[in-house]
């Protein structure tokens, strides 16, 4: 059958239309974030954060927010796999997080950071602070080769009698920040928007 030159225009026209307003396939793959399987922590390692809420985690003794979703000035939330510091809004602009646990044995911690443009923050091992920030732009470690800014990076710290060797990336941060005994492990809230996941601890010898 053959069809005038307009009638073959409104034709094309019409099928356009349609492919541009009709649904997507049924069959069409899933999204990246649903195709993604759940984390889990590595082998002999223990999760920090749950990925759902700030269970675990507190401002001090009297206020946990075990089942939160977010801390009581919602400077911290918990929510899809990460735990996010959030910047000031009202109340002290420095705020820390701590574990309710606390770790006295030798461990290694690992995690992953990413930080807005010249964010800073920070990680408490036992107390004293491991400064983690968008180095780059907020120091102190501007000569990284290996970091990168606004994606996700990886903190490892392994501590042994008392001494914690801690790197980003593979490269070394500090060789030996001396510990207490004892202590929980924390995170800072300052400047900016920092985001953290996969926060994992094992015991080792």
């Amino acid at each position: 059958m053959h069809f005038p030159l307009p009638t073959l225009a409104r034709l094309a026209s019409a099928s356009l239309l349609f492919a541009l307003v009709s649904p997507l396939p049924l069959f069409q793959k899933a999204s990246a974030a649903e195709a993604q399987p759940e984390w889990k922590p590595d082998a002999g390692f223990k999760s920090l954060f749950n990925g759902r809420d700030l269970t675990g985690w507190s401002y001090n003794a009297s206020e946990v927010f075990d089942g939160k979703a977010e801390a009581s000035d919602k400077r911290y939330s918990g929510n899809a796999g990460v735990l996010t510091v959030h910047p000031q809004a009202d109340g002290p602009r420095l705020r820390q997080l701590w574990t309710v646990q606390t770790f006295p044995k030798n461990f290694h911690l690992k995690l992953e950071f990413r930080a807005a443009v010249n964010a800073d923050s920070g990680i408490f091992l036992r107390k004293p602070q491991l400064q983690c920030r968008d180095y780059w732009t907020a120091g102190p470690y501007y000569t990284l080769g290996k970091y990168k800014p606004q994606e996700w990076n990886i903190i490892e710290v392994v501590v042994k009698n008392n001494v914690a060797h801690c790197t980003c990336n593979g490269e070394v941060l500090e060789a030996a920040l001396k510990l207490p005994d004892d202590g929980p492990i924390g995170l800072e809230a300052d400047r900016g928007t920092m985001e953290y996941r996969h926060i994992q601890l094992k015991e080792i010898e």
